[in-house]
């Protein structure tokens, strides 16, 4: 069994100093935690895998092709494969469960969310 913890995860990322930390990586599918501070760029590119997030917490704005939403805690978003996304107008500091299947960039030579 792979079980984890939030608070860990959120430990663990906030050391790597990174946005984005990947927690599960199985072939059909990989699992990361994403956060952006408030007021900060999201400079993430379409990724080649289809995609949902999870909002655990904050606020902000999600342009997803020419459509856009708020979010907020217990907001999900599904984004197909190769559709230019990103957030914006992040208010308060967003912290994202990120779901890729397949995993991340397996049909990709390169992650697409920054460091």
């Amino acid at each position: 069994m792979n079980a984890f913890e939030l608070s860990q995860l959120i430990g663990e990322r906030e050391r790597s100093n990174k946005s984005y930390l990947e927690f599960l990586r199985v072939p059909s599918l990989s699992v990361g935690l994403y956060v952006l501070k408030a007021g900060q760029s999201d400079r993430q590119k379409p990724h080649t895998e289809d995609e949902v997030y999870y909002v655990l917490s904050g606020r902000a704005s999600i342009r997803v092709g020419s459509e856009d939403r708020t979010v907020g805690p217990g907001s999900v978003v599904y984004v197909a494969a190769n559709v230019e996304h990103r957030f914006h107008t992040i208010t308060e500091e967003l912290a994202v469960l990120v779901f890729f299947a397949p995993a991340e960039y397996s049909q990709a030579s390169k992650s697409v969310f920054p460091s």
